[in-house]
């Protein structure tokens, strides 16, 4: 799994499931700062509610 495509997939429909949140947390330590924050962004988009949690049909 890539971040980035992960990150752009979860803009572009507003979902982010749970199993990449599981792989997000799994490797956050292996991260570039460029990661670090595109990671940080989506978790403020989860916070305003732009992005929810659920699954993708």
């Amino acid at each position: 799994m890539n971040l980035g495509l992960l990150f752009l997939n979860s803009i572009s429909t507003g979902v982010i499931t749970k199993e990449e949140m599981d792989w997000i947390t799994r490797h956050q330590r292996e991260f570039s700062r460029i990661e670090e924050a595109t990671a940080l962004k989506l978790g403020r988009l989860l916070d305003k509610g732009l992005i929810h949690l659920g699954c993708r049909i």
